[in-house]
C-alpha cells in the first residue's frame, strides 16, 4: 500500500512543520501517486478531479528544486484563467512559508502590464500565469524562461479548449529542452495526448479515481418537456433550497438569458461567461464566494479555476456530451466529507447524453419527477449581503482594518462578518443579512483607518 504520510517524502523538518500548520494531515490519492515521481525529477501526466489536491502535488514537488539564492526564473506554472492562477499562487506562497526569500509572481491578462514590468526587473523564482500574458512578456524579453527547470501545465484541457494551444507551444519553445514537465488535466482528449507526446519525456501516467458515487454526491436526473427547463430549474431550487449552486449552461447567451429569467422570478442569480470584463467578473465571483448570491450560472470555461468552498449543489441545465466533463462539473460539490447534490435536466432528444453518463459511471442513474413549483414567494435568500468600500490595496487597506471598524463599538461581532476581499481601489465585505443595515450605518458614519470612506450595499 502506498504511504500517505508526508514524512515519508524527502522533505525538511521545517517544510513538514509548515505542512502540519496548514492542516495537511496526509496525502490525497493524487499527491501519494504523483509526488514520489515528481520529486524524483520525472515528467508526469496526471488526471485528477477538481479539489483532489493537485496544486499541492506539483507545488511541493517544484519547491524542493528551487534555489532561492539564484535570482532567475526556475519554475513556470501555466493556468487557463486569472482566478486559477491567483489561487495557485496563493497556495504556493502558503507551501513556501518555510523557504526564505522566495519570489512568486502572478502574471495574467485583465490587469495592467506596466506594474508587471516593474516586478520583473528582479526575476521571480516561480512565475504563475495565463498563456497570453506569459507569451507577451516572453516576446518583450521581460520574462526569461531559458533556465526554467520545472514547467507545469495546470488544467491543460481547459487551456486547449480556450484556444491556447499555439501559445503554449511557443512558450514551451522558450524553455530548456532538459526540464521537468508536469501536465495536470481533468480530462484526456486526443489533443492532450498529442501535447504530452511532443513536450514530455517518458511521462509517468497517473490516474486517480474520478467517478462519484451516490454516497458522496447525490445525482438526480429529470426529463423535462422542451421549453420547460427554466420552470423545472426554479421548482428544483425551491425544493432543495441550496445555499450556493453553480448552474452549467453550454453557451454564453444561454447564461445571460437564464440569469435574466431567474432574476425576473425574484431569484438572486448572476451569470459568469467569457464576455465579462475582468472587473465585472471579479464582482460576480466576490458575491458568489462570500454567499451574497446563491446562484451562479456559468459555462465550463468561465467556471474553471473557481475556488468555492462548501458548494451545496451543481445543476446541469444543459448536459455536456462528454461524460468526463460531467464528472468534472459535479466534482465541485460533496467536498470535505459533506454530501453533495447534482441535479440534471434533459430533454428526450438528449437521452444519449444520459446513457453515456450512465455507462461512464458504471451504475444506474436515478430518475425523478420535477416537483411542483411553490409560487413566487418561495425564493432563495442568500445568508450574506456585500458592502463595497471605495478604498483598497493602493491605500494600504487591509482586512483587519475593516473588521476592526465593524466590531469597534461591539454592535457587531466577528461571527457576523464573512469574507473580506481587497482589490486595488475597492474592498468588499460580506455581513449577515440581518446585520447588513447596521453594518452599513457603522461604516458610513464611522471611520476606517481614521478616514471617512464611501460605502454602499450591492
Amino acid at each position: 500500500m502506498t504511504s500517505t504520510a508526508f514524512s515519508e517524502l524527502s522533505l525538511s523538518q521545517d517544510f513538514l512543520a509548515n505542512l502540519e500548520s496548514l492542516d495537511y494531515k496526509s496525502m490525497t490519492p493524487i499527491q501519494a501517486a504523483s509526488l514520489p515521481a515528481i520529486m524524483d525529477g520525472k515528467d508526469v501526466k496526471a488526471q485528477a478531479k477538481t479539489g483532489s489536491g493537485k496544486t499541492a502535488a506539483f507545488g511541493i514537488g517544484l519547491l524542493q528544486k528551487i534555489k532561492p539564492e539564484q535570482f532567475h526564473t526556475q519554475a513556470l506554472v501555466l493556468c487557463p484563467t486569472r482566478e486559477l492562477a491567483d489561487q495557485v499562487s496563493k497556495e504556493l506562497r502558503r507551501l513556501a512559508r518555510s523557504v526564505h526569500n522566495i519570489k512568486i509572481l502572478t502574471l495574467c491578462g485583465g490587469t495592467p502590464i506596466g506594474p508587471q514590468f516593474g516586478s520583473l526587473e528582479f526575476p521571480p523564482h516561480i512565475a504563475v500565469g495565463t498563456p497570453g500574458r506569459i507569451l507577451k512578456h516572453c516576446s518583450k524579453e521581460s520574462l526569461k524562461l531559458d533556465r526554467v527547470q520545472t514547467l507545469v501545465l495546470d488544467e491543460a484541457d481547459r487551456m486547449l479548449d480556450m484556444g491556447f494551444s499555439e501559445d503554449i507551444l511557443t512558450i514551451i519553445g522558450c524553455t530548456p529542452t532538459k526540464r521537468q514537465t508536469l501536465l495536470f488535466s481533468a480530462t484526456y482528449p486526443k489533443e492532450i495526448l498529442k501535447i504530452s507526446a511532443s513536450v514530455q519525456r517518458e511521462p509517468v501516467d497517473i490516474k486517480v479515481e474520478s467517478l462519484h458515487d451516490n454516497s458522496v454526491i447525490k445525482q438526480l436526473f429529470y426529463e423535462v418537456p422542451k421549453g420547460n427547463k427554466t420552470n423545472a430549474l426554479t421548482a428544483l431550487l425551491q425544493q432543495h433550497q441550496p445555499e450556493s449552486s453553480v448552474v452549467f449552461c453550454g453557451r454564453k447567451q444561454q447564461c445571460r438569458d437564464l440569469a435574466v429569467d431567474l432574476q425576473q422570478q425574484g431569484l438572486k442569480a448572476l451569470a459568469l461567461h467569457g464576455d465579462l470584463e475582468q472587473k465585472d467578473r471579479d464582482l460576480v465571483l466576490v458575491q458568489f464566494a462570500n454567499k451574497s448570491i446563491p446562484i451562479l450560472i456559468a459555462t465550463d470555461v468561465a467556471a474553471r479555476g473557481l475556488d468555492i468552498k462548501d458548494l451545496s449543489a451543481v445543476i446541469n441545465y444543459e448536459l455536456s456530451p462528454d461524460p468526463e466533463i460531467y464528472i468534472h462539473r459535479i466534482g465541485r460539490t460533496g467536498r470535505a466529507g459533506k454530501e453533495g447534490l447534482a441535479l440534471n435536466l434533459f430533454h428526450t432528444s438528449e437521452a444519449p447524453k444520459v446513457s453515456a453518463i450512465e455507462r461512464h459511471l458504471k451504475q444506474p442513474i436515478q430518475m425523478k419527477e420535477v416537483p411542483t413549483a411553490l409560487g413566487s414567494d418561495s425564493t432563495l435568500q442568500a445568508p450574506m449581503v456585500t458592502l463595497c468600500i471605495n478604498s483598497g490595496r493602493k491605500e494600504k487597506l487591509r482586512p483587519g482594518d475593516i473588521l476592526g471598524a465593524l466590531t469597534a463599538n461591539k454592535a457587531l461581532q466577528g461571527k457576523d462578518i464573512g469574507k473580506i476581499d481587497i482589490f486595488d481601489k475597492e474592498a468588499y465585505v460580506a455581513v449577515t443579512r440581518k446585520d447588513a443595515t447596521k453594518a452599513l450605518k457603522i461604516l458610513k458614519e464611522g471611520k476606517i483607518k481614521g478616514r471617512n470612506m464611501l460605502v454602499r450595499k450591492l
